[in-house]
């Protein structure tokens, strides 16, 4: 054990009371001990660990028979990061990376590299940086770890310098952004190239309220707008997810419209939501609206939302107009199926939707204008009611949904009961 005298200077001595007595039980040596003058025994690392901090957090790496090859060298790549070696680390995903690039800066040496039919996974090292690059289909992950901060960013910037693959834009399509939780890398963005008609060319798909109302939205500019919820709402098949696509095109100057796939989970996790909704400042896109599309959320809208989907209509709301959405240049496009009867009162209320839509079918001389643009007889195709979008396509295709043919009345119904 370290003697008193044995401690550095700086450490300062401390009374320390003793709890023994004297050979005649007077309690004398209690009292003279409590003059003496003791120093604390120093802090000591259990283990004998080092200071330094790879050698104070080793790791231990298990393989089986259940590997594969990709897996460890995942697990090879988080070692120097898991001891404190390289403490620093730098990622990003790349959705299409251009042909050619082998996502490697200049002076990297290999160590592993493991290929199987989609996917492919390479470690390399340079002086004071590890490198991991996981590919798939298109698309990478680029990871770095490495001794600095900045050191990480030069190299993954020397990684990923040019490897984006950017299509040639064409007039008829449009870049939409798909949003979702990725079980290994947490809320997600990715892009593509959607084909999208202009307006002029789908307005006939739509009834004539409905072409009305949508002409004024198609010409919303920034300066017009004054809700931010936009509600689209009537029967399935009847177009809604086309005029979308349409209005993405017609806005694409000043708005990025992003679709969410799974909007339950948006509204129920809110490091969720703050990421969509709240996001890095990007210089590029100073000033540029987003529109955020939320498709088929009938159970989040409905009049009963408010007891069946707890939280979740609160925060849809507080996102168009409340504290949530302030500052923030986003609107919120929500498609349902729902009757306006239905919706909760709060979502269609004066003030909060930029375009309120319900979406119904062609009347019956609509849908037979629609039909006569392709030869035939399509009087007795069209009942007095009209048809709906997705109808009149499947009726110019000559194809229907597969159907066991109804049993006629009476028929032996044999011996099962």
């Amino acid at each position: 054990m370290t003697r008193p005298d044995q401690l550095p200077a700086d450490v300062p001595a401390v009374p320390r009371p003793s709890t023994g007595t004297g050979p005649d039980g007077s309690g004398a040596a209690r009292r003279r001990s409590q003059n003496t003058v003791h120093r604390p025994s120093p802090c000591r690392i259990m283990g004998g660990m080092s200071a330094k901090p790879q050698d104070a957090l080793p790791i231990r790496l298990t393989v089986d028979d259940s590997d594969s090859p990709s897996d460890v060298v995942d697990a090879l790549f988080l070692g120097r990061f898991a001891t404190g070696e390289q403490p620093y680390s730098y990622s990003s995903t790349i959705d299409r990376v251009r042909s050619g690039v082998t996502l490697l800066p200049p002076g990297a040496a290999v160590l592993r590299s493991a290929r199987d039919d989609d996917r492919s996974a390479t470690l390399a090292e340079g002086d004071g940086w590890t490198l991991l690059v996981s590919r798939w289909n298109r698309g990478a992950d680029v990871t770095v770890t490495a001794v600095s901060r900045e050191l990480a960013e030069k190299i993954h910037e020397q990684a990923t310098d040019g490897a984006q693959d950017e299509p040639e834009p064409q007039p008829e399509n449009v870049t939409m952004g798909f949003w979702y939780v990725s079980p290994r890398r947490g809320p997600h963005r990715t892009t593509r190239q959607i084909a999208a008609g202009t307006w002029d060319e789908v307005r006939p798909n739509y009834t004539a309220p409905v072409a009305d109302a949508m002409d004024r939205l198609m010409k919303v500019t920034p300066d017009d707008i004054a809700g931010r919820l936009l509600l689209l709402h009537g029967p399935p098949g009847t177009g809604k997810t086309s005029a979308l696509r349409t209005l993405a095109r017609s806005w694409r100057d000043w708005c990025q419209v992003d679709c969410v796939l799974d909007p339950e989970r948006l509204f129920n996790d809110v490091g969720y939501l703050m990421d969509i909704a709240i996001g890095e400042d990007d210089g590029s896109a100073k000033g540029r609206w987003r529109l955020l599309l939320l498709e088929d959320c009938d159970e989040l809208i409905r009049g009963e939302a408010k007891h069946t989907a707890g939280q979740a209509l609160s925060r849809l709301l507080n996102l168009t107009d409340g504290l949530l959405g302030q500052g923030r240049n986003v609107l919120v496009g929500v498609t349902t199926n729902e009757d306006l009867e239905r919706l909760h009162p709060a979502v269609v209320r004066p003030g909060r939707c930029l375009a309120r839509i319900e979406v119904g079918s062609l009347t019956r001389s609509e849908a037979l204008s629609w039909l006569s643009r392709e030869d035939g007889d399509w009087e007795a195709s069209v009942g007095r009611e009209g048809a709906t979008l997705a109808e009149l396509y499947a009726l110019r295709r000559g194809s229907g949904p597969a159907s066991v043919p109804a049993q006629q009345a009476g028929s032996d119904a044999g011996l099962y009961l």
